[in-house]
């Protein structure tokens, strides 16, 4: 069982995963954000996938998202992170009733220019939304819309982004929390270069500041009282728990397959013949193999649901989060313990595979809320 990709998509999305591979070290030795692998997904119509076809996009649903996520995570990850945000950002757009003008906007922005989106959430002092709290980036106002100041962190894509959905509060005595959208071409946005993590070194996760920058009154897309959102959209969390999940099941894929090379070319003296002969490796092998077909089918089965129109309930799909995560970063890290000091050393990719899916660990919802709800959910 493997997530569906568009048919006519199986053997680029291959040859971009394999060209993007060969750059993957470069991006993650200097920290550089691969414009160039942007680009090409651009010229492949990768970036319009789940746009509808009344914009120029291919309207596909989120099995055709993660399995092109999966792929590209592939040949490297923080490109298939800044594609991912992409395709929840559009799915997004779609479903909540933004501006039909906007949206086209937007959409016909992707498909002639090739133009990136994504929310911005997180700030220093408030942390991921997810776990609570208002966040202090302000909405003013004023005549004819909205001035937007704040701080947000992990900006993913910010040197290529086109589109920012800004989490903000209103200024109102009673303030609204939601979405503003920001051009990225707005006058008093500032990048910030922060990023400078051990894992995803490529995303461009940098700092954007917002200083006093001017929006129309229609750029305030989805603005609501704190309380209405706290119960989760089911649809929303199977794209979100998905996509995110797939690109580290790609990066446990890639370092699966070196691994196996590796099996098969090491041949250490005192052997005679490669490690791919012991039984032991192939223990370790199938374990590995076990966990990520565990994975591939968990991914797959959220996926057909939501589009079948039956999405899952919220839980399930955190669920899917924390094992497909777990299994990715628990499959690499078998790998790396049978390889030794050439899994460590910066000569092989392994050891880059294990720094990028140990971002699994980080990315919202964490394991703890995960679990804490599950457990909750059950006494209730």
């Amino acid at each position: 069982m493997s997530l569906p990709r568009p048919a006519d998509q199986d053997e680029s999305l291959a040859a971009i995963a394999r060209d993007f591979a060969l750059r993957a070290a470069a991006h993650d030795a200097d920290g550089s954000f691969p414009f160039e692998n942007i680009q090409r997904l651009h010229r492949a119509g990768l970036l319009a996938l789940v746009l509808p076809k009344a914009y120029g996009g291919q309207e596909a649903g989120l099995a055709a998202a993660a399995g092109t996520v999966n792929a590209i995570a592939q040949g490297e990850p923080s490109t298939a992170l800044v594609l991912a945000q992409q395709y929840l950002f559009h799915a997004q757009m779609q479903r909540n009733g933004w501006a039909a003008s906007l949206c086209e906007k937007i959409g016909r922005s992707t498909v002639i220019d090739g133009a990136l989106a994504n929310m911005l959430r997180v700030e220093p002092d408030l942390g991921t939304p997810i776990r609570g709290g208002l966040p202090a980036t302000l909405a003013r106002h004023v005549p004819g819309g909205w001035k937007i100041s704040g701080h947000k962190i992990y900006a993913t894509g910010i040197p290529a982004l086109s589109w920012l959905g800004v989490w903000a509060k209103t200024n109102e005595d009673k303030p609204r929390v939601g979405i503003f959208l920001v051009p990225r071409a707005a006058r008093g946005i500032r990048v910030e270069e922060t990023w400078n993590h051990m894992g995803m070194r490529a995303s461009g996760s940098h700092d954007a500041h917002f200083d006093d920058v001017f929006i129309p009154q229609d750029h305030a897309l989805d603005i609501r009282v704190p309380a209405e959102w706290v119960k989760p959209d089911p649809v929303q969390m199977a794209w979100t728990t998905t996509l995110f999940s797939t690109v580290y099941d790609g990066v446990a894929r890639a370092a699966r397959d070196w691994f196996v090379s590796f099996l098969k070319e090491r041949a250490p003296s005192n052997l005679g013949a490669p490690l791919a002969s012991l039984p032991r490796m192939h223990e370790i092998l199938g374990a590995i193999d076990a966990l990520l077909y565990t994975s591939r089918t968990l991914l797959a089965d959220i996926a057909s649901r939501v589009d079948a129109g039956m999405p899952p309930p919220s839980q399930d799909s955190l669920f899917m989060k924390l094992t497909v995560t777990t299994n990715a970063i628990e499959s690499v890290s078998k790998a790396l313990e049978v390889c030794g000091n050439p899994g460590l050393s910066r000569d092989n990719p392994l050891q880059r595979h294990y720094r990028d899916v140990l971002c699994a660990r980080v990315h919202s919802p964490q394991n703890d809320m995960i679990l804490s709800a599950g457990g909750r959910l059950a006494l209730e």
